[in-house]
């Protein structure tokens, strides 16, 4: 699955599945731009990278399109092409967005059944979120990933590239598990994987996502443990995912190996939902 002669564009790839993303496609030969809301966690992910010389970390908020076309256009004058673009940078809370009352409602409503009781708490988030947690996070999962996709496009179509464009999805589409604004980004951004598909497929440019399941990530672990428990055990092979298990899949798709491929969602969730 060789990347080399290749560029792509790796957003949220400071940390976690992002930054797994950024290394695996520098491994297979692919110059890489390693995009980051935070300076100096680019630049950390970019020191990982074999030659970092050849690779480019770039700061921009995804959810702010005029940052995001800048930092396009540093990257296509860095690498004169692009080639592949992971939609990574993703977040599953926002200011006022109900989640401290929900993690609380559970945590009463998990206490209850420790006792024995049958539960009579409600856990709930949407009575509780407001207009700027949803926005914040639909801002960044989807938003975002449009405004990535579009300038991604724009090269692609301006210099006849067969690209390849990689959104991370969630296996929370299959099981509506999580928070409300998350999940719904989520599973619009596999709606919008597939009409992107059949709308350009007439110039080879290939679309699809990957649905990781619960991941070893910093945004996992800023979720309760026993949340995290719950999740592990329900899991048919009996852990989380690693980073690099689902940049695994990401580079199949980023690479020819993927070329008959598009439109799709690569599952790689433990067994936990099947698509």
């Amino acid at each position: 699955m060789s990347l080399e002669g290749k560029a792509a564009l790796v957003t949220g790839a400071g940390q976690g599945i992002g930054r797994a993303c950024a290394l695996a496609l520098a491994e297979a030969g692919a110059r890489v731009a390693v995009v980051d809301l935070k300076q100096e966690a680019a630049d950390a992910t970019l020191a990982l990278l074999p030659e970092p010389s050849r690779h480019l970390a770039l700061i921009a908020n995804v959810a702010d399109s005029a940052a995001v076309k800048e930092a396009f256009a540093k990257t296509a004058t860095a690498f004169g092409r692009l080639d592949i673009l992971v939609n990574n940078a993703g977040t599953g809370t926002g200011p006022n967005d109900g989640s401290a009352k929900m993690y609380e409602l559970m945590a009463q409503k998990n206490a209850e059944i420790a006792r024995g009781e049958t539960p009579k708490t409600h856990v709930e988030q949407a009575i509780y979120m407001e207009d700027e947690g949803w926005r914040a996070v639909m801002a960044v999962n989807l938003d975002g990933a449009f405004y990535c996709t579009r300038e991604a496009l724009r090269i692609m179509a301006a210099h006849d590239i067969r690209g390849s464009i990689i959104n991370i999805a969630s296996t929370a589409v299959q099981s509506g598990e999580g928070p409300l604004h998350y999940v719904t980004s989520k599973a619009a951004l596999v709606g919008m994987t597939r009409a992107l598909a059949r709308e350009v497929a007439s110039r080879g440019i290939r679309i699809n996502a990957v649905a990781p399941g619960p991941t070893d990530t910093p945004l996992m672990r800023s979720i309760p443990d026993e949340w995290i428990s719950s999740l592990e055990k329900a899991i048919p092979l009996g852990r989380l995912a690693k980073p690099s298990e689902v940049a695994a899949a990401v580079r199949f798709l980023a690479s020819d190996e993927a070329s008959y491929v598009t439109g799709s969602v690569l599952v790689a969730n433990g067994g936990s939902y099947f698509f």
